[in-house]
């Protein structure tokens, strides 16, 4: 009678296990395959994103039966967030990339199965739908900005501004908009200027940890 009820529970947990694994992973090839790497062709950090969703997946599975699921998930989505990539450079969008693998992996792995997993599946969905069309927002623009080493120090006067501006667009071929004054050079009748324009993606990379050290 024992031997069968244990047969019964191992059958139930390899059942339950492989319906999440399966959704996890399913999710994980429409992020990664369909939604990042098309746009970003990066596979470094496709490497990246599929093994933290699997090793998180894998973790929280075995781990989260030890009824201390929304402390355990908690406690190493935060271990997570404190992860630093010292050596190269992360954008915003890439680490939100990361944050969404580690989530799937969480929530697929802890949620509860009594109703079944359809709504495990719908919020998957959800997430997924949301992640594409936050992609392929062509309707918002990014403020870029670019250094720009300027020769003609009379233009700077602030009642001069315009025609700064549209002799910046001649020379740059960008619709530049605002313009700061970062240094002037009256030896070399030069002046260091932020010309600001709108483009379609973030052009304006983040400082690497190691320059903020």
């Amino acid at each position: 009678m024992e031997m069968e009820e244990l047969t019964t529970t191992n059958a139930f947990n390899l059942l339950d296990f492989g319906s999440r694994a399966a959704i996890d992973v399913v999710a994980l090839l429409v992020l990664v395959g369909f939604i990042y790497y098309p746009k970003h062709r990066n596979k470094d950090f496709v490497f990246t994103f599929v093994l933290f969703n699997i090793i998180n997946f894998m973790i929280c599975f075995l781990l989260g039966t030890a009824k201390i699921k929304m402390g355990f998930a908690f406690g190493l989505f935060a271990i997570f967030s404190i992860i630093r990539y010292r050596t190269i450079m992360v954008s915003i969008k890439d680490m939100g990339y990361f944050f969404v693998c580690v989530a799937l992996g969480m929530l697929n792995s802890l949620a509860s199965s009594k109703d079944g997993f359809l709504l495990l599946a719908v919020c998957n969905v959800i997430i997924l739908i949301m992640t594409f069309f936050l992609e392929r927002l062509n309707f918002i623009n990014n403020e870029s900005y670019k250094e720009i080493l300027y020769d003609n120090v009379l233009l700077i006067r602030p009642e001069q501004r315009q025609e700064l501006m549209e002799d910046l667009r001649n020379r740059t071929g960008l619709e530049v908009h605002k313009v700061d004054i970062v240094s002037i050079n009256y030896l070399k009748d030069t002046v260091l200027l932020k010309a600001y324009y709108y483009s379609a993606e973030s052009e304006n990379s983040l400082p690497t940890s190691i320059d903020n050290d």
